[in-house]
């Protein structure tokens, strides 16, 4: 990147996401020639490409992963689906440990079909978070709640504010549970700040993840990400929130984009590390 150089990135992380068109061994290559160090990884294709065998390809390409990406669907009724979804978050726990990152975000799940109880499936995250939290702390790895805008609370996440993701994480240990502060999902929450500070004062702001909200979303919503400067969110704003709470760690640029994913990854790579630049850092 014309320009910059690795100390200016010092703290930008790629979520893999954001360029998913590229595969492992693409995406490594694409941060080298880009004078990016950290990458936030999914487990999807982590599995595909084999845990061990990504440990080892980030190790080798002078990579550090920020977080793993993800954990939960925690809100099930029904007793084996419920100890399939524990069963699946170890797993995960394993994934984590196995790459190197001490953060394992968690999309804490939605309404079970039937149900209006958002109280009762917020309780049964809590319940299993007593189970995994210490079986993280265990592996080194920490869970880091993320708070989905609201528009998602019926089918991904009845965890809509870091209000509700704190007052369920400050029931453990901040070694074992903490938070996700994501722009994306919070910025339209004026008490927000606030909690920022809450979670900051706890030591429980694991990973702080950004994208921007553009208009109008496009059907579905989920894919709707904006690339950082081209919506309604002021990051340095955030990135100032943060800050004052004391987080020092990486900030991963996670987005779900359909016109970021059509064009070449490495390209979307370089673009988003200045846009970075531009619009968190100067």
């Amino acid at each position: 990147m014309s320009g910059t150089n690795r100390a200016d990135l010092a703290r930008f992380s790629i979520n893999q996401m954001t360029v998913k068109q590229l595969s492992l061994p693409e995406l490594a290559e694409a941060c080298g020639v880009s004078g990016v160090t950290h990458v936030g990884l999914w487990r999807e294709p982590v599995q595909a490409y084999g845990v061990e065998a990504t440990a080892k390809l980030v190790r080798d390409a002078g990579l550090t992963v920020t977080t793993l990406c993800r954990g939960g669907f925690l809100t099930a009724i029904d007793a084996d689906v419920r100890a399939a979804a524990l069963a699946d978050n170890r797993r995960a726990v394993d994934e984590a440990a196995a790459l190197g990152t001490d953060t394992l975000v968690l999309v804490c799940g939605g309404l079970p079909a039937g149900s209006r109880d958002l109280r009762g499936a917020r309780e049964r995250i809590a319940d299993a978070l007593a189970e995994l939290g210490p079986y993280a702390k265990a592996h080194g790895v920490r869970l880091a709640i993320e708070a989905l805008h609201p528009m998602y609370a019926a089918d991904r996440c009845v965890v809509s504010t870091l209000a509700q993701a704190l007052d369920l994480a400050e029931r453990f240990p901040a070694d074992q549970v903490g938070v996700t502060v994501d722009t994306y999902h919070i910025w339209w929450d004026d008490t927000a700040p606030e909690q920022i500070a809450r979670a900051g004062a706890g030591g429980r702001i694991h990973t702080f993840q950004l994208a921007d909200w553009t208009t109008p979303l496009p059907e579905g919503v989920l894919n709707g990400r904006g690339q950082i400067g081209d919506g309604a969110i002021d990051m340095r704003e955030w990135l100032g929130y943060v800050t004052a709470a004391g987080y020092t760690g990486p900030i991963e640029v996670e987005l779900f984009n359909e016109r970021l994913w059509a064009r070449d990854g490495g390209a979307v790579l370089t673009e988003t590390a200045a846009l970075f630049l531009e619009h968190v850092l100067r």
